[in-house]
């Protein structure tokens, strides 16, 4: 796949490569120089990182409170599937 570079320094990615990376309109890219490449990566901040911190977990204590519960709910499965 090619892109040319317009008169402002903008490229178009390929629609291939948009779809398959999730990229719309507004997606923030991080541009990187690899020796003689360029290297586009998608950023991390988006919504998940946005909303982290702004919602409470009703009935825990605390994040870690609920990290150990849900570990050990998913524990409980796994051991549930694995006996005969």
């Amino acid at each position: 796949m090619e892109a040319t570079v317009a008169e402002r320094g903008q490229i178009t990615l390929p629609k291939p490569v948009r779809d398959a990376l999730g990229l719309s309109k507004g997606t923030i890219l991080k541009v990187e120089l690899e020796g003689s490449r360029i290297v586009l990566r998608k950023s991390v901040d988006d919504a998940v990182s946005r909303a982290r911190g702004r919602f409470k977990l009703e009935g825990f204590e605390d994040t870690d409170a609920a990290m150990r519960a849900v570990r050990g709910q998913a524990a409980d499965a796994a051991d549930g599937d694995a006996t005969p």
